[in-house]
């Protein structure tokens, strides 16, 4: 059976409350949580208007440019200091190129506290079997030769290579694959839980999530363009490398209450 929403926070204490206690006193303790992405380059903000233009130097030296950035968050995570878990099966594909989805608002209510907050990069494996209408129609799906499933990453660009001449690149983030054909199989799960730390939930609350790009090409493999550039999909070397500089790549920005 699929997940669905998850939400085991019925504390103890909440179930303690008197019962002549206002329905309005209870419902003021559940809270919306809105995500805002945004995205920087060590430190420098990085919208769409960037794109297509040769700006960056990654950590190898490369000069290169964004065309397409979009990308997968999926299980939105909240545990309590006393490890009560709410799990939110929910996803978002944050569009940056078109600039959609940039922020998220799951509409299962938090009730008032301190978690601690965490996400997935991607969809794990049971969510990666399901179908997704909208990613379909946003063709975001992965061949069935590399085993299905949807991307975790679609981020496309060109770089300055060896020759000076340019060149592009696809580094698209999916489940690692071996054997690809009629019989693929999977060395290792590349999505990964992005823990941005406790954050206080007093009220509706607004939570930054800041990507530094810079750091897919930087930490702790510093990325050669000129060794991995198109064709990654079926190298699950090249996976597993994303899948370790990925650790890296997201922070816990602004929260708002």
């Amino acid at each position: 059976m699929s997940k669905r929403i998850i939400a085991l926070f019925l504390f103890a204490t909440m179930g303690l409350t008197s019962c002549s206690e206002d329905l309005d006193d209870n419902l003021s303790l559940q809270n919306l949580t809105t995500f805002n992405f945004t995205h920087n380059w060590d430190g420098t903000l990085v919208t769409n208007a960037n794109f297509n233009n040769f700006e960056y130097t990654n950590e190898n030296g490369d000069l290169l440019s964004i065309e397409r950035l979009r990308y997968v968050i999926s299980d939105i995570t909240f545990t309590s200091s006393n490890n009560e878990i709410i799990e939110l099966d929910v996803y978002n594909l944050v569009d940056v190129t078109n600039n959609n989805n940039l922020s998220f608002t799951p509409q299962t209510q938090i009730p008032t506290g301190s978690y601690t907050v965490s996400f997935t990069f991607g969809l794990d494996n049971e969510d990666n079997v399901e179908n997704y209408i909208d990613l379909n129609s946003a063709s975001f799906n992965v061949p069935e030769m590399l085993g299905s499933g949807y991307h975790y990453m679609q981020f496309d660009g060109k770089f300055i290579n060896s020759n000076s001449e340019e060149q592009g690149f696809n580094y698209h983030a999916i489940r690692a694959v071996d054997n690809p054909g009629t019989n693929p199989t999977f060395p290792q799960d590349t999505f990964f839980t992005v823990d941005l730390g406790m954050i206080d939930i007093t009220s509706n609350t607004e939570i930054e999530v800041q990507m530094n790009i810079a750091e897919w090409f930087k930490n702790p493999i510093p990325w050669d363009l000129n060794d991995f550039n198109q064709m990654l999909m079926p190298n699950s070397t090249a996976q597993i490398m994303m899948y370790d500089n990925g650790q890296n790549v997201f922070s816990l920005g602004e929260v708002i209450q």
